[in-house]
């Protein structure tokens, strides 16, 4: 008998083991984070949010969106960085992840310190304008900056984000000196733009898009190499005749280095899924972005081809912020 019960507990705890081990194995077995580096209400937090629902009920885990704005999106960043490679924290990244290296001395390596998952989407840059200035055309705009010089204005998300990038373009092509106003994230510029209290500013589509149909916004011109679907009665500003004004963004999600092949595999395959979910394309292409999906190692050489891109780009505009 007494060899019996022992017999039983050895089983029995052995048993118990091996349910601990495959739980501790099993991914995700907690909340995931899911950092966005810049403020709630810009481009990258509503579309993270839209994808982080349904992501949610796919992997049964809540994905938890965390806003850390600031630097533009460098702090969010290098937490991430020096998160455990486990999977657990996660990070959704736009131009200025692939702009910050030619600008800024950053406390990471943008492309070392980060395994990547998937380009989730591309967002077309428009050029909005409050609809008290009276420009209908980029051409407008472009005529009212050379008679006005340095009297109008621009806002952005920050120093070195893909809506500065843009606005810069758009001097050096037309040659208009129109003035910087960086805020601490996009949706404080846009805000103040709604306001009044500035008159223009690039956007990726998400976060103008609800103002640019209630018509509190004026879209004149994307700068992309093709209309967007969301609004395809808004010309490209290449057709107004300026080459070379083109800033679309991908949003890209990474996770730190060393995170495990495995659970990259895993996490891509259930991002692709969730942007394939029709009520999340849909709600995706209303808002003005292109759900994408690619594999980790399209989105690894997207983000290296961005850097090479954008180094050229600011050298060339001779711009700096250290």
């Amino acid at each position: 008998m007494h060899k019996a019960v022992t017999s039983a507990f050895i089983a029995a705890t052995l048993s118990a083991l091996s349910a601990g081990a495959l739980g501790a194995d099993r991914f995700p077995s907690k909340p995931v984070r899911l950092i966005v580096p810049f403020a709630a209400g810009g481009n990258v937090d509503i579309v993270t949010r839209v994808i982080a629902r349904n992501l949610s009920e796919k992997i049964g885990q809540q994905v938890v969106v965390d806003n850390r704005g600031g630097a533009g999106g460098a702090i969010g960043t290098e937490l991430v960085a020096q998160a455990p490679s486990d999977g657990y924290t996660l990070l959704m990244v736009t131009a200025s992840h692939v702009t910050n290296p030619s600008l800024r001395k950053l406390p990471y390596n943008t492309e070392k310190d980060f395994s990547a998952i998937s380009i989730v989407a591309e967002v077309p840059v428009i050029l909005v304008v409050h609809p008290s200035l009276p420009v209908r055309s980029v051409n407008d705009l472009i005529a009212l900056a050379k008679a006005k010089p340095g009297q109008l204005n621009f806002g952005s998300g920050g120093k070195g984000t893909g809506a500065h990038l843009a606005a810069e373009l758009l001097k050096s092509a037309a040659g208009i000196n129109i003035v910087h106003i960086p805020y601490k994230g996009i949706g404080l510029a846009l805000i103040d733009l709604l306001g009044g209290q500035i008159q223009m500013m690039f956007s990726a589509m998400p976060s103008v898009m609800p103002h640019v149909l209630q018509k509190r916004l004026r879209p004149l011109g994307v700068a992309a190499a093709k209309r967007s679907p969301a609004l395809p009665e808004v010309p490209t500003i290449l057709e107004t005749g300026l080459p070379g004004v083109e800033a679309s963004v991908s949003f890209t999600l990474l996770a730190p280095a060393a995170t495990p092949g495995k659970t990259i595999a895993f996490l891509n395959e259930e991002i692709v899924k969730t942007l394939r979910a029709p009520e999340v394309h849909g709600q995706l292409v209303a808002k003005g972005a292109i759900p994408v999906g690619s594999t980790p190692a399209e989105a690894a050489q997207f983000v290296t081809s961005e850097i090479i891109r954008w180094t050229r780009v600011t050298k060339a505009l001779g711009l700096s912020i250290n």
